[in-house]
């Protein structure tokens, strides 16, 4: 009996030493740069206003600012929402205007100019320009 006792309480005290352990909280991959960038820390100004998303179709135009949907010519305060694209939501308020897009910390390159860039990089040599149209 002896000789069973030692490895079960050598088990018990293993498993009463990890039960204050605690699991690192899993990140969810398909949220937004700036929905991660406030998890780590980053503090944004709570009044300032933060696109969230876009919603796009023929008869349609919305952006989501600050957990409300408001529509092309709606309002968000005292500014007006004026231009709606893919990426971003313009708001006028009389001469000022803030542009706010959904990913902030990511700027868009035209396609052609990033396959030359890695072309380069991956050859160490500069390479002429590809020619020819789609």
């Amino acid at each position: 009996m002896k000789n069973r006792a030692g490895p079960c309480i050598a088990a018990a005290s293993a498993i009463l030493s990890m039960a204050g352990v605690q699991a690192q909280a899993l990140t969810d991959p398909t949220r937004p740069p700036s929905a991660v960038a406030e998890s780590y820390g980053e503090q944004q100004d709570p009044s300032a206003a933060r696109l969230q998303s876009v919603l796009l179709s023929r008869g349609r135009k919305v952006a989501v600012i600050n957990g409300v949907a408001v529509p092309l010519g709606g309002m968000v305060g005292e500014a007006r929402l004026v231009k709606i694209t893919e990426t971003e939501a313009v708001l006028k308020s009389g001469s000022d205007t803030q542009v706010l897009k959904l990913f902030p910390g990511v700027e868009k390159e035209p396609r052609g100019r990033v396959l030359e860039r890695a072309r380069r990089r991956s050859s160490g040599t500069p390479l002429p320009p590809q020619g020819g149209s789609k």
